[in-house]
């Protein structure tokens, strides 16, 4: 079930800060929070090679091997 939590006497810098980057990220302050929260407790946590693969996809990461096909492709236009 899930907690509530509450953060008192934040300064007022701090919390500018994290209304930006909630913004930058498409998300409420609350929602924010929650990233942030979560991605602490997961530090630390050893991830699997799938749960590795999904997060570098969901970054756009491209590996080694994409890197070579664009460049091979690049020289085969000229």
């Amino acid at each position: 079930m899930p907690v509530s939590l509450s953060v008192k006497n934040v300064p007022d810098e701090t919390a500018e800060k994290l209304k930006m980057q909630a913004k930058r990220h498409h998300r409420s302050l609350q929602g924010e929070l929650r990233a942030i929260l979560e991605e602490a407790a997961l530090r630390g946590q050893k991830k699997t090679v799938a749960e590795v693969y999904a997060e570098v996809r969901r970054e756009g990461i491209s590996t080694p091997s994409e890197a070579a096909e664009i460049i091979r492709a690049d020289r085969d236009s000229h």
